[in-house]
């Protein structure tokens, strides 16, 4: 196999949006989550340093624009592969199939059980993420009265405004819904959407080497059963390792 490619020769620079538990973590100073720990075995598989750029912007869609411009090598940020994004980014195989979840305040929205009940709701999401366009598509269809979009990376400020009562749910990966659920007695994930979606490694269009050595990386994470432990260790639900 060829000596993949990168920007630094001996290390991937690895973009993505935090935090965004249970995938992006920090804890006590140290980037943890799912991904991370991920990416920390794959590079270790490629004999790579690895190294964390952390992306400020607030549409999550232009994470990508950065594998263009040679800012950073990779893109990592439970990023779900769609049609759209291939046209910009060439993908790994996918690495783990998450679903959409709908996260109330039972306290203050204990009538929400379901997307049947937001049609006078406003409903939040992060700005770029796939569940926003599961949120327009709502909005849409006439089941919400409005969609509130938050900057990438600022999730933590909805789930504020959720807990405050001045947003009536979230729409957000079942992994991440559950993390904050878990986390806050009054937030319960009421629903599970059947979206099916796919997560895997973005690199810059072209890039071939890289992306086939992380590929083979990854192959190698699944048989040594690195991906069922992450899984294990970070997922309560809404989410299996591929």
């Amino acid at each position: 196999m060829a000596e993949p490619r990168t920007i630094e020769p001996g290390s991937l620079q690895i973009a993505t949006s935090s935090p965004f538990p249970p995938f992006a973590v920090e804890r006590e100073g140290t980037d943890s989550g799912f991904d991370a720990e991920l990416m920390r075995a794959v590079c270790g598989k490629l004999g790579l340093r690895w190294n964390l750029v952390r992306f400020d912007g607030a549409d999550c869609n232009s994470i990508f624009d950065g594998l263009r411009t040679g800012d950073h090598d990779a893109v990592v940020a439970a990023t779900v592969i769609t049609a759209d994004r291939e046209n910009v980014a060439l993908f790994s195989e996918p690495y783990l199939e998450v679903e959409q979840a709908l996260v109330v305040n039972t306290a203050t929205s204990g009538h929400i059980t379901s997307t049947d009940d937001l049609a006078t709701e406003v409903v939040g999401v992060e700005t770029g993420r796939t569940s926003d366009g599961v949120a327009d598509e709502l909005l849409g269809a006439g089941q919400l009265r409005e969609v509130r979009r938050y900057p990438c990376g600022r999730l933590p400020g909805a789930v504020e405004d959720l807990l405050a009562g001045r947003v009536g749910g979230l729409i957000t990966l079942a992994p991440v819904a559950t993390w904050f659920a878990r986390d806050h007695d009054e937030l319960t994930v009421v629903q599970t959407l059947e979206t099916g979606e796919r997560l895997g490694v973005a690199f810059a269009p072209g890039n071939v080497t890289l992306r086939d050595a992380v590929n083979e990386a990854l192959d190698v994470c699944r048989s040594d059963g690195i991906l069922e432990r992450l899984e294990r260790r970070w997922m309560d639900e809404g989410g299996s390792a591929r």
